[in-house]
Order: C-alpha cells, then sequence, then structure tokens
C-alpha cells in the first residue's frame, strides 16, 4: 500500500492536471513535477516533453519487465553490435551456399586446415542461415517495435494536446529564453508578433495574451519512419527463409530435355545450347600464347512452361503451357514473374537418355524387338514380343557395398544399370532376373555377364543388346542455370525507402516551437527545437526586430535577458 501512495505522489500539478505516473513535465503547463526539479535552474529535459512511458512503470510486472528490456536503447546496441559481429565472423570463409557440390564436412577441412574445421565445427560455414543469427534478427525487430511504441505514444500524446499558455518555469528553463518589459497591450502586441512569425513558416495559435507556434512537427516522426523500413526491411529478410518465397538453385538442364524447376509450377526446356571458343587471334592478350581454352560465349535457348493440369499426380504426365522463350547469356537471364534463369555454366560431356536396346536370344541370336529405355524415367514393365520385362530396381550410379550386393552411390547417372524380371516362354515360371547396363563401357567396368552369373545363376537364355547408335540419344551438352525466386525483395527495397525517408525527415527538417505569455507588462518567451538552435535563435530575432527589439542572437542563449 505505501509504495501505490508513493507511486502516485507528486503526479496532479498545480494547474489541476492529472499527470500519469512517471511524468516529468505536466502534460497540461509544462510545469516539473518534483520538488527537488522546481528549484533547480537547468535548462528542462524535453525528450519526448516530459511524458511518462511504460518503461518507468514503478512495479513493474513480468510482461513489463519484458517490455522494459526490448525498449532499452542499451540492449538495442549490444544486439546490433552482435549482429555485426556474427557478419564478420561469416565472412572469415566462404559460406556454404555459395558451393555447387561439396561436403561441408570435410571441405572446410581440406581447404583451409584446422581453422576451417573450427568454422565448420561452430556452424559459421552457415552463420546467416544459423538459428542464432536468425534469433538476433528476430530480437532487433523486437526491439526497434517496442521501442517505438514506448517513446512515439506519448510523444504523439504531448505533441497533440498541447497548451498554448504555459507555466513560467517551463518557458525560463528552455535553452532559448528571453524576457523583457511590454508596454503595450499584451494580446494587441501578441496579435502584431504573430505576422512577422507566420511569415517564417510557423502555425501560431494564440490564447489572450498567450501565444505557440509551431513548425515541422512532422520531422520528429523521422525517427519512427526509419523503424518502420528497419522492421519491414528485417521481417523482408527474414521471410526470404519461407517456403516459395525465395530460390537460388544451381539446376542442370541437358540440351533437349523439359525439367522441373523445383518448389514451383514451371518447367524448363534445354532447346538448344550453344558455346563459342576464343581463337588465337582473337584471344585476350594476357591469354595468348598459354594454350589456353577460353568460351566466347555460352548461351542456353530455353522454353519456359507452367503446368496447367496434372500438376501433383506422379502417375500422369503434366499438361503444360508455354509462356516464356529466352536466349539466356550470362547476364541476360529469362525473367518471368520474378523467377529468373540465368547462365551459369555448361558441361559439354554427353549424357546418355535413352537407348533401344533388343531382347535377343544368346544361342540363336534371334531378335524378338526392341524396346525405349529412358534413363531417368524409365516404364515399370515392357512387352517384346511374347516377353515381359518388369523392372525391379534402377541404379543411377551402380556400384557394390561390402557384401558384394548392388547399390546406387549418387543420384546421378555416371553408371547407369537396370535390374529386370524376364518372363515368358521357355522361362522358369518365376521369370529370370537380368541386370543392364546401358552403356558400353560400364558392361567392360562392371562385368556385365560375370555379374549377372555370380547374381542370379547361368540359367538366363537371352540377353539385351544395342544394335547400332541409331538406337542410342545422348545430350550432347548440358547447360547449368542459377534459378531464382524472391518474392521478398520488393519488400526488402519497399522498407529501404522508407529508412530514406525518415532519414531525410530528420536530417532536413528541425521541430521548432515557440512560446510565449505576458504577464502584468513582463514579456516571457521560450523556445525549443531538436537541432539547429542557431536558426530558431535567428527566426526569434528577426521577429522581435520587427517588433522594434533589437536583440543580439547569442544572448538568447542559455536563458539570454532575464530582465
Amino acid at each position: 500500500m505505501i509504495q501505490e501512495v508513493l507511486a502516485f505522489k507528486n503526479t496532479k500539478c498545480e494547474c489541476g492536471h492529472q499527470n500519469p505516473v512517471g511524468t516529468v513535465l505536466c502534460e497540461a503547463c509544462g510545469r516539473p513535477l518534483e520538488a527537488e526539479d522546481r528549484e533547480s535552474n537547468e535548462v528542462l529535459e524535453m525528450r519526448y516533453d516530459g511524458m511518462a512511458r511504460r518503461s518507468q512503470r514503478a512495479n513493474p510486472n513480468i510482461i513489463d519487465k519484458v517490455w522494459n528490456f526490448f525498449s532499452s536503447v542499451k540492449i538495442a546496441v549490444y544486439m546490433i553490435i552482435l549482429t555485426l559481429i556474427g557478419s564478420m565472423l561469416g565472412t572469415i570463409f566462404p559460406q556454404e551456399d555459395t558451393f555447387l557440390n561439396i561436403d561441408a564436412s570435410t571441405y572446410y577441412e581440406n581447404t583451409y586446415g584446422t581453422a576451417g574445421m573450427i568454422y565448420y565445427k561452430l556452424g559459421l560455414s552457415h552463420t546467416y542461415n544459423s538459428w542464432w543469427f536468425v534469433g538476433l534478427l528476430v530480437m532487433i525487430g523486437a526491439s526497434l517495435v517496442i521501442c517505438s511504441l514506448d517513446r512515439v505514444l506519448p510523444l504523439y500524446k504531448a505533441l497533440s494536446k498541447q497548451k498554448i499558455r504555459k507555466h513560467l518555469q517551463f518557458l525560463k528553463r528552455q535553452r532559448v529564453v528571453y524576457q523583457t518589459p511590454i508596454e503595450e497591450d499584451a494580446e494587441a502586441w501578441v496579435k502584431r508578433i504573430a505576422v512577422p512569425i507566420k511569415k517564417k513558416g510557423y502555425r501560431v495559435h494564440t490564447e489572450g495574451s498567450a501565444l505557440l507556434a509551431e513548425k515541422y512537427r512532422f520531422s520528429r516522426w523521422g525517427p519512427y519512419i526509419i523503424h518502420i523500413g528497419l522492421i519491414i526491411f528485417l521481417l523482408a529478410v527474414l521471410a526470404r527463409g519461407l517456403p516459395g518465397l525465395h530460390m537460388d538453385q544451381h539446376i542442370p538442364f541437358p540440351e533437349g530435355e523439359i525439367k522441373h524447376i523445383p518448389n514451383t509450377s514451371y518447367y524448363l526446356k534445354n532447346d538448344k545450347f550453344k558455346v563459342e571458343f576464343y581463337t588465337e587471334e582473337d584471344m585476350p592478350t594476357e591469354f595468348k600464347g598459354k594454350n589456353k581454352v577460353l568460351p566466347k560465349l555460352f548461351e542456353t535457348k530455353a522454353t519456359l512452361y507452367v503446368c496447367t493440369d496434372n500438376c501433383n499426380d506422379p502417375t500422369k504426365q503434366p499438361v503444360l503451357k508455354e509462356v516464356d522463350q529466352h536466349n539466356i547469356q550470362v547476364n541476360d537471364p529469362l525473367d518471368y514473374k520474378g523467377l529468373k534463369a540465368y547462365q551459369f555454366d555448361y558441361d559439354l560431356t554427353p549424357i546418355l537418355r535413352s537407348v533401344k536396346p533388343s531382347l535377343v536370344d544368346k544361342k540363336t541370336g534371334t531378335d524378338y524387338g526392341n524396346f525405349k529405355l529412358d534413363m531417368k524415367n524409365p516404364q515399370r514393365s515392357y512387352k517384346v514380343g511374347a516377353y515381359t520385362l518388369d523392372l525391379k530396381e534402377k541404379y543411377m550410379d551402380f556400384g557394390l557395398d561390402e557384401n558384394g550386393n548392388p547399390v546406387t552411390k549418387t543420384p546421378n547417372p555416371n553408371a547407369p544399370a537396370f535390374l529386370f524380371l524376364i518372363k515368358g516362354p521357355d522361362l522358369p515360371a518365376a521369370g529370370v532376373q537380368y541386370l543392364y547396363f546401358p552403356k558400353e563401357i560400364d558392361k567392360q567396368r562392371f562385368q556385365q555377364d560375370a555379374i549377372n552369373t555370380k547374381l542370379f545363376g547361368g540359367n538366363n537364355p537371352l540377353e539385351l543388346d544395342v544394335k547400332g547408335m541409331e538406337n542410342v540419344d545422348f545430350a550432347m551438352s548440358t547447360s547449368y542455370l542459377n534459378i531464382r525466386v524472391d518474392k521478398a525483395m520488393p519488400f526488402v527495397w519497399l522498407g529501404a525507402s522508407i529508412v530514406m525517408l525518415g532519414l531525410v525527415l530528420g536530417f532536413y527538417w528541425q521541430h521548432r516551437r515557440i512560446w510565449l505569455r505576458i504577464d502584468e507588462g513582463q514579456l516571457t518567451l521560450g523556445a525549443h527545437t531538436n537541432k539547429n538552435w542557431f536558426g530558431i535563435r535567428r527566426e526569434i530575432a528577426s521577429a522581435l526586430k520587427k517588433m522594434d527589439l533589437e536583440v543580439d542572437e547569442k544572448s538568447l542563449d542559455n536563458g539570454g535577458n532575464r530582465g
């Protein structure tokens, strides 16, 4: 109870206005509320016009304590410093996402030694996606919101309910003060001085023998507009981590293939890839005579499609609609509704796309017919003459484990192999298994006949054989494209633009206020601005000169002539 009584002590001013707890200057007349402050002659602290803030509550609860933590400018500065340190640590070595295909667990140690290993173990190789870095950004955003609300609401309340006649002590303790006797009628004199003050761009309000002149109030909102811009900026940066809002992937597109772009409804086809190399005559000077092979131009003729039907049904062929065509070159990407495809790299190594093997009797050489075997999307079953071939397993990069069992080492089609179950005439009822390597080099490397005999026995009278290169389809080159989607980027620019607006408002304009009152023939004038005190003193001296009062600008500083 005693604490509650103390909390409300000295909150009611002598003018009769009841002020909230924590108010320094009366909201109505501006008189200092604390007794020791009233006895001082120091210039008043005019930040937020002395208004109470939530962070100044006498008996804070747990919510108030959290509010106080995030409303502290000191805490905000510490968080910004920690974020800057984290950002600098993230630049010591390249981040993981700057590489196409690496094993980060070994790359940093192999490339940078012990320092690289420590860098990776500490998680600094993915600094900007780490929980602690994102957490710091979230905390800075929370601090910006709470700092703004803690200050802008009291400030708005103070500026929107300003009283024209201020307490004498409020006027005398401004940084710019002037006092002098006035022999003319008080109200008439106030009306006369209002004219030159208005010509300076001030909005003037009078109340009998008191006057309030104000201009450029909007500049007070500059810091909070900056905060709004920074909040939008941070939210946009954090939103880039959400699915569908940001993508930055390097995807191979073999020539002649239509390939789905992950996490989108788009498909892209590499219609034709072209590369031109420098000749020795037009080679750049620094590379002449060094036997360098330099690409002069590499270009992907690309067609972009959008899926209109069967998009999420793996059992059906998607229905595609062409939406754009572009010849993609370095620094000249395909750009369609926020999706951009940049030319990044290329590979001129031929890639096997499909073959048409024939089913042949080993002893007689009888050809029962052929079928098209696609390397990436083979059918589950094929009918060749009187025989049926069911695909049991597909190995894109064939290898054997320590027990001699077939495995796929990588998802890349480096050494494709297919395990079929063949059923038909003169075969066991359960059929026979047959492991087939489409590439001749893989047949020899893995000894196709020997491995089939070892794994499945020697009771298979059939084999698959490709007769002629006309039954082989190669992609002669692969174009690597950098696919980018960044739907949050417009909001990043919006936030940055708002920040610039706030900076302009705060730097190029200053909130200026002039109060004056005449009591029994004594003029008391006080003025305040948040910066550029020379300017406001000059304006006051000029206005007083129009009233036949010669005043030295410098005499107005720190109290001026108090009469």
